[in-house]
């Protein structure tokens, strides 16, 4: 027993020094030849001492500099001893496509053991492109103590295109047989590069193939319907107050667009209003929906009652009027705010992509867009059937001489029914300004996309309009992949007038004396 405590002492103190000799003596090497320089990469990449990447780091950003055999990083101390050195004389390191190709590798093992999961992630897609065999013990450890799930996932993506190049035919299948249940392109690419020079596992990579392609023809579904439905959740929006004022009450409002445009620059208002105070920015986005509902429904009755009322029973008239109209609230706000396009953020919960089961991702500001729309929707609904100024507005339009006999004051109920359009219209300005620029401009891209979804689902219908919105969302999306973006609108547009020459009322056409007014 004696014997045997000296000699553990011993091996104790000798494992440390073995490791430090391995960093000193790869470490001359970044100084020789290109292939020196590879050569040493991959000793201080398998070495796995914590001082190889801060040097490793410095090589591959071009900064790491040499005097002879001395190695100096770039706050000018020597690499081997840490102590400052003369860099009078030093000059930058010159690396080749070879070395960078082992510097992937190497870092990538380095950082598997990084404190920083985002380290770890970085790594685990490093080693994925090095694709190296000595990089299997590593990963195994490195996914054994994982806890984080997308790094966890990453490093067996990295684990299995490290086993593909393995010289034993059964872990090659192992890692075939994880690529194929991967839902990635990179994946694919790889397993097809990989049966080129494996012929006799063919089969195994075609099946992994296959299931790929079955995966990400489903997830481009998905991502398509989820497209398609935040373009519809747009659409709906800008129609919704246009289905209150056109379809409601008649009148084709050519300043609707404006009046999103008025809502957008709203929101932008209460955020700078908000700056000053730090507690209150965060909100400042939900503060922005009731402040324009209110100032887009002001406009609206202004205009209702200053402009339009003299002109009910003439559409010629009221749509050049409201198109001057827009033309001045355009040119007011270029006046109040530049041309220029106006910066909107976003708060911290509507940022970033969500990433849902089978390598679905979506942006979170598209999906808060869209439960806004619903929500918008539904209170809507709400209004024009549960409240008293629900009621009276569906008896003015229905017969405007009778619920004026019972004393219901027609006059306030056209100005309240605009000025409600037009506020609908601010608050998807809110949630434009979101995915949009903010520009004097914003409305006009909209205004005839509302028109066709308020005709295509039905005049006066608002659960039209939701159909009509969704729908025309996700017809262009699915249409733009093969068309483009403006043959798609093209093809959107036919496809309405010829549904128009069949159905001219709609999808869902008003009944009874309303519809035949």
């Amino acid at each position: 027993m004696t014997r045997i405590l000296p000699l553990l002492l011993v091996l104790l103190f000798a494992l440390p020094a073995a490791a430090q000799d391995a960093f000193l003596d790869a470490l001359p090497g970044l100084a020789g030849g290109f292939g020196t320089q590879a050569e040493a990469v991959e000793r201080l990449g398998a070495g796995g001492d914590p001082r190889a990447l801060p040097v490793l780091r410095a090589l591959s950003e071009s900064t790491l500099r040499k005097n002879g055999s001395t190695i100096i990083l770039p706050d000018g101390k020597d690499a081997a001893t840490g102590q400052p050195t003369d860099t009078a004389a030093a000059e930058t390191i010159r690396i080749n496509n070879r070395v960078r190709s082992a510097l992937r590798g190497a870092l990538g093992r380095l950082q598997l053991v990084s404190a920083s999961a985002d380290e770890r992630l970085a790594a685990a897609d490093s080693v994925f492109r090095s694709r190296s065999a000595d990089n299997i013990a590593p990963l195994e450890a490195a996914i054994a103590r994982e806890a984080v799930p997308l790094v966890k996932e990453r490093q067996q993506l990295a684990l299995a295109a490290s086993r593909l190049v393995a010289a034993d035919a059964a872990v090659k299948r192992q890692g075939i047989a994880t690529l194929g249940e991967a839902s990635s392109e990179d994946a694919r690419a790889l397993l097809l590069e990989a049966r080129a020079a494996n012929p006799d596992l063919t089969a195994d990579i075609d099946k992994a193939v296959a299931a790929i392609d079955s995966r990400l023809a489903f997830k481009r579904a998905a991502e398509t319907l989820f497209q398609g439905l935040s373009l519809g959740s747009v659409l709906l929006l800008a129609a919704l107050g246009l289905a209150i004022t056109f379809g409601v009450m008649g009148v084709i409002n050519m300043a609707h667009g404006e009046f999103v445009m008025l809502g957008a620059y709203t929101t932008f208002v209460v955020q700078e209003a908000c700056r000053g105070i730090p507690w209150l920015l965060p909100w400042s986005l939900p503060l922005s929906v009731p402040a324009a509902f209110l100032v887009a429904g002001l406009a609206g009755a202004a205009l209702e009652r200053g402009l339009i009322r003299h002109l009910y029973g003439r559409p010629l008239e009221t749509l050049l009027m409201t198109f001057g109209v827009g033309m001045i609230l355009q040119q007011a706000v270029r006046l109040a705010f530049g041309a220029q396009n106006r910066e909107v953020l976003s708060p911290a919960w509507m940022q970033g992509i969500l990433s849902l089961p089978g390598g679905i991702n979506i942006t979170q500001n598209r999906l808060w867009v869209i439960v806004f729309s619903l929500l918008v929707l539904g209170l809507t609904l709400a209004a024009i059937r549960l409240t008293r100024f629900g009621l009276e507005m569906r008896a003015v339009v229905q017969n405007r001489r009778t619920a004026a006999t019972m004393g219901i004051r027609t006059g306030r109920v056209d100005a309240l029914t605009f000025a409600f359009g037009s506020g609908l219209a601010g608050m998807a300005g809110v949630a434009l300004s979101q995915i949009d620029n903010v520009s004097p401009n914003l409305g006009t891209g909209y205004i005839i996309d509302s028109f066709m979804v308020v005709v295509f689902g039905g005049v006066g219908s608002l659960i039209g309009t939701l159909v009509g919105a969704m729908g025309l969302g996700v017809l262009n999306k699915v249409i733009e992949p093969w068309a483009g973006a403006v043959l798609a609108k093209v093809a959107v547009l036919v496809i309405i007038m010829l549904f128009i020459q069949r159905r001219p009322r709609g999808l869902f056409a008003l009944k009874g004396r309303a519809a035949e007014a």
